[in-house]
């Protein structure tokens, strides 16, 4: 490492960037600290906390020393990122809008902003890893299996994955919290945020109601028989247990003891005829899935890696599973050997090899 090489992290008021930066400017890096504002609307209430997260980002660059400016990414991030998160619920599927958030704001807008200010590297507080190998970078998971966030990073490419460094991801969160603790951060204890960035703690349904449009329509079961009414297909994912309003019917003539407490699921959403299909109990036929095609690939090495036998994630915070990749138009196919559970167009299938991920892309239908 060349002295004072300088590296700029994106510091988001969590303890994961905090000591990211800290472990950074202990290996003799010159650290920026960026603080990335990527959503405005509503931004005074009570589940947008940016104004709380710089200040507590602010407190950190001043603990350990470094300089923070404060960048505004939000209309980059409508752009690019929320207008293609509606597209894809108006369209009745499920998106990931932290994976699109990562390729288009974290390792795009960010790093063309670090690099004008004369930047070598950035750096985040991710729990993964990138090894080089012979001229080739490889996205590899974080070391603690409990918080490895590969999954998210998946569409990073070779140039992305080149001038990025991952301080943390050797790291399990419990060391983390515990150098946050012993360099007496003002954020050593501040709960990790959950939920998608722009909607924050708050109520899901309650924020897509802002900006799709409700169309009720019929909740069938299996055998056809309508259930109830949805409120609009958007407002459901695969395998969607609460807020169906139907817990209280039962399988006729179901005997006692037997599946008439099975809870109902979301099973199929039909588009066309705007009907939400629904099935009883976790294990129903129509919640597991052999196969998958994939659309909109990226692959980490710049091209997709040989048919053949792999694991994959169709969901994160999953078991890798193993799989067979075959090639299909407009993406790739996974095969497998056991069946998958609510497979969810729209969201991510991401492919490994062993700790290595290779890329993935969107699931566009399963069977």
């Amino acid at each position: 490492m060349k002295t004072q090489s300088r590296v700029v992290v994106g510091l988001s008021g969590g303890v994961d960037s905090a000591v990211s930066a800290y472990l950074l400017k202990q290996q003799g890096y010159e650290v920026i600290g960026i603080f990335m504002k990527n959503w405005e609307d509503d931004d005074d209430s009570e589940f947008c906390s940016s104004n709380i997260d710089f200040v507590d980002a602010a407190s950190v660059a001043d603990v350990i020393g470094i300089e923070i400016e404060h960048v505004n990414f939000a209309a980059e991030y409508k752009d690019r990122v929320f207008a293609e998160f509606l597209r894809e619920y108006s369209a009745g599927r499920t998106p990931n809008p932290d994976i699109l958030c990562n390729a288009e704001i974290k390792f795009k807008a960010f790093l063309d902003h670090a690099m004008r200010l004369g930047a070598e590297k950035i750096a985040t507080g991710h729990y993964a890893r990138v090894r080089e190998r012979d001229g080739n970078f490889q996205l590899l998971k974080g070391l603690d299996p409990s918080k490895d966030q590969s999954y998210f990073l998946h569409r990073l490419n070779q140039a992305q994955l080149s001038k990025t460094l991952f301080p943390i991801g050797e790291l399990h969160k419990t060391e983390v919290r515990r150098i946050a603790e012993e360099i007496n951060l003002p954020n050593a204890r501040k709960k990790d945020s959950t939920g998608i960035c722009f909607i924050g703690e708050r109520p899901f349904r309650e924020f897509l109601n802002r900006y799709i449009a409700k169309e009720p329509g019929p909740i069938k079961d299996h055998k056809g028989r309508v259930l109830g009414q949805h409120v609009g297909l958007s407002f459901y994912t695969l395998g969607q247990r609460q807020g169906l309003g139907i817990g209280g019917v039962r399988e006729k003539g179901a005997q006692k003891g037997g599946n008439d407490h099975a809870p109902w699921f979301v099973a199929r959403k039909d588009i066309e005829k705007n009907t939400l299909w629904v099935v009883q109990g976790h294990d129903h036929p129509w919640l597991q899935s052999h196969r998958l095609t994939a659309q909109d690939a990226s692959w980490c090495a710049g091209h997709a890696p040989a048919p053949g036998a792999y694991a994959a994630k169709t969901r994160y915070r999953q078991q890798d599973a193993a799989c067979t990749l075959t090639a299909a138009p407009e993406g790739f196919a996974l095969q497998f050997p056991e069946a998958q559970w609510a497979v969810t167009p729209g969201q991510s299938a991401v492919l490994y090899d062993g700790d290595v991920c290779l890329g993935g892309g969107v699931i566009a239908a399963m069977e």
